[in-house]
């Protein structure tokens, strides 16, 4: 069933795949341990939600407003060395973390770094500015608000 689904059930999803690949889960199961549902309405059910997910996929990679209602937009929290405080308290960040992504992308200072963006599927993606390396990065770097 997964396969049939697509990749989208098995990569990293936004929330609306996630949801789905719960109910498909969670279908799966009631089929399997209901003995009152048969397996025709089982497949039935299943095959609404995979339709349900492939027409919503469909609809937004034809129409960006759909796109912008079901998927998360990116999100700056970083721009030039400087913590964007609003983006980082609005999407639930610590600086620690942003530093965190910073160091696993091999820069040690946040001055050497262009942007650092939450992306729609939760991950940190950290743009280098391009410049030769600084000293190592500190608690006390600069803080937009």
């Amino acid at each position: 069933m997964l396969r049939i689904s697509g990749k989208r059930t098995l990569s990293k999803m936004n929330s609306f795949d996630f949801v789905v690949t719960i109910a498909l889960g969670s279908t799966l199961s009631t089929i399997i341990l209901d003995s009152t549902i048969s397996l025709a309405e089982g497949v039935v059910a299943l095959g609404v939600l995979i339709g349900l997910q492939f027409a919503v996929a469909w609809t937004c990679a034809r129409w960006r407003i759909a796109e912008r209602i079901v998927k998360a937009q990116p999100r700056v929290v970083l721009r030039d060395g400087v913590f964007i405080t609003d983006a980082i308290t609005d999407e639930r960040l610590t600086q620690d973390e942003v530093r965190a992504a910073i160091r696993e992308a091999g820069i040690a200072n946040v001055h050497d770094v262009r942007q650092v963006v939450l992306e729609t599927a939760g991950e940190l993606a950290v743009i280098a500015d391009g410049r030769p390396p600084t000293l190592p990065a500190r608690r006390s770097d600069p803080v937009a608000t």
